[in-house]
């Protein structure tokens, strides 16, 4: 992305308005047609990541592979023979320009396939490294063929050259020579839908460029290039996320889809660093950018070039928030929201070709319809993830679960204490608290405030995430309600669950691919192990929260001692004591079902928390006590 903002203040500044507009049109005729290349990388990159092995992930990029070289040559061939009347729309002075691009349109759309190849694989250094070189080599190859005289033609030698250098550097560890492992069928129409998505995207991002050199003078075009400058910055930044993002999503199960944080960070990242960067834009002097671009790029009056950046920088990154929502939806459906931005992007283009009395007039044009555009992607999207939360379990309801006795609250943060007091946020107080926490007296109302303190030092959000009116119980588990008890999907259990978090398959995964852990993980595993086969274990209980004893149970905390106990053999699950907070409410807490809704709640929740001290407390409490 910097090198991409580099290249066009350089090339602006060398180049002066005028041209810079010609070899940014020029430019952007590749950009358009990458909606072919980036479908095919797209849709690579999913269909690799969908193989288990390295020979069924080389024969699926092969497929794509030639396919794409077929239709690269067929892409650069029309250019060519287009080159005149392609330059007349564009106000072009040489249309040798047109055919100079064509030859890295040929290699930029096989040039798709072997990066999704990367992203398939999930090469992402390998794909990033590809990618600075081939910004590199465009930026070194242009400064140096201005200098020796070539101007906007050395610009776009330069361009092609990027791209034909980037393909032969590619690194491709190919193995094996399976046949085709895909129906030609399924793959046509994921390819067909991305090439939708994709065409859409294209349009909306690069059409204005087009129109302007159409209908404006080549002074302003070259104005508006550079003002669209920052689109393509943040576009390719929302691009990088989407490519991180794509494979992952891809390669999981609809369970681990609806856990909605991948999604949610992605948004998060896009908006702030958008913002931020259309805040800066506004602020800054109009001499920031004269200075940037040389004396040429200036805009007298009301509307000048740091408020047309920032206004162009906002509509972008709303576009960019409703890209990243289809391309979510894309990975592991067909997504039909693709059809809606493409027809945004033919009303964006009958817009700007019926309101273009100024460039202010064109960037409005693009803002208004981005942000009725992330309205309509934006809503159904959120509707489906409010009404359709993540499933709570993949076992099959049973029996109740036998509720042994009612317990207190305060016997339930010591039996949490016990198992979590040896962390080092309890350092402190090891020495002095540790007879308060290994033998408690829950008559003494004062004992149970210090423990209610001291675990709110770790986990204040946590437990206030919990209904008010949960009532605790001791319950018993037998081995045939295992499945019915499901693990929160965090951290390591991710990795062997395959999306479905029940006790039971979390365990399964345990035994059948221990490669996928840490070493340091599986042997606490092993540790708990080696505690629960003596006579007396002393871990604290496993705590469950669920809405009744009838339907499925959560983990709250021992995730680690519950499959532990399940791994040994015999298994040691009645050496565990459960504990279980149920509440008809229950549904409303993040840690039982996460959705947007308890996602939102809970970082509402934290931010309220802030103010509050519990070492403080603690510190208070320990004083009166003394």
């Amino acid at each position: 992305m910097a090198i991409n903002l580099a290249y066009n203040i350089v090339i602006a500044r060398y180049l002066g308005a005028k041209d810079f507009g010609h070899a940014t049109v020029v430019y952007t005729l590749l950009i358009l047609l990458s909606a072919i290349t980036l479908s095919l990388q797209l849709i690579g990159s999913k269909l690799v990541a969908q193989q288990e092995t390295l020979e069924g992930k080389t024969a699926v990029y092969r497929v794509f592979n030639q396919g794409s070289w077929v239709v690269g040559i067929l892409v650069g061939l029309g250019l060519v023979l287009l080159q005149k009347p392609i330059a007349n729309y564009l106000n072009l002075p040489d249309s040798q320009l047109v055919a100079l691009i064509a030859v890295g349109c040929a290699y930029y759309i096989p040039l798709g396939s072997r990066r999704g190849f990367l992203q398939g694989t999930l090469g992402f250094r390998l794909l990033a490294t590809n990618m600075i070189i081939e910004q590199v080599v465009r930026l070194g190859g242009s400064l140096a063929l201005i200098y020796a005289g070539w101007g906007v033609r050395g610009v776009i030698i330069a361009n092609s050259a990027a791209i034909v250098i980037a393909y032969h550097g590619v690194p491709m560890r190919l193995s094996g020579h399976l046949p085709n492992p895909l129906r030609l069928s399924y793959a046509a129409r994921e390819t067909f839908q991305a090439g939708i998505f994709f065409a859409g995207q294209m349009l909306i991002n690069n059409c204005g460029i087009v129109l302007v050199n159409h209908y404006f003078r080549a002074t302003d075009a070259g104005i508006y290039a550079a003002i669209a400058m920052v689109g393509r910055v943040i576009y390719s930044m929302s691009m990088a996320v989407v490519n991180s993002t794509f494979p992952i999503v891809a390669a999981t199960s609809d369970e681990e889809r609806r856990d909605l944080r991948v999604i949610a960070t992605s948004l998060m990242l896009v908006l702030g660093v958008g913002l931020g960067i259309a805040v800066i834009l506004m602020v800054a002097p109009a001499a920031v950018w004269t200075h940037l671009f040389g004396s040429e790029f200036q805009i007298a009056g009301k509307y000048n070039i740091p408020y047309l950046l920032a206004i162009y920088a906002l509509a972008t990154v709303i576009y960019s928030l409703a890209a990243l929502i289809i391309s979510f939806e894309m990975s592991y459906k067909i997504a039909n929201t693709s059809w809606v931005q493409l027809a945004f992007s033919v009303v964006l283009v009958g817009g700007i070709s019926f309101f273009h009395s100024s460039l202010h007039q064109v960037i409005f044009v693009q803002l208004a319809l981005m942000a009725v555009l992330f309205v309509l992607v934006s809503v159904p999207f959120l509707v489906t993830a409010l009404t359709h939360p993540k499933s709570k379990s993949s076992g099959a309801a049973g029996q109740p679960f036998r509720l042994l006795r009612p317990v207190s609250e305060d016997e339930v943060i010591a039996e949490f204490l016990k198992s979590d007091f040896h962390r080092h946020e309890f350092r402190e107080y090891h020495d002095s608290l540790r007879d308060l926490v290994r033998d408690p007296d829950f008559n003494n109302p004062e004992e149970n405030a210090k423990r209610r303190a001291l675990l709110f030092i770790r986990h204040l959000s946590l437990w206030k995430e919990l209904p008010e009116n949960t009532e605790w119980f001791q319950i018993e588990v037998t081995e045939a309600e295992l499945e019915n008890i499901r693990i929160f999907p965090r951290a390591q259990w991710r990795r062997i669950a395959d999306g479905d978090f029940s006790a039971t398959e979390v365990a399964d995964g345990m035994r059948k691919k221990p490669h996928l852990l840490e070493t340091s993980f599986l042997a606490k595993i092993d540790a708990i192990g080696d505690q629960l086969r003596q006579p007396d274990p002393g871990l604290g209980a496993v705590i469950l929260i669920g809405e009744s004893e009838n339907t499925p149970l959560t983990v709250l905390d021992g995730n680690h001692r519950l499959v532990s106990a399940m791994l040994c053999s015999p298994p040691r699950v009645k050496k565990l004591k459960f504990m279980c907070g149920l509440s008809p409410r229950m549904n409303e807490c993040c840690w039982y079902n996460s959705n947007l809704v308890t996602l939102f709640r809970y970082a509402r929740n934290v931010l309220s928390h802030t103010v509050n001290n519990p070492e403080a407390d603690l510190a208070r409490l320990l004083r009166n006590a003394s």
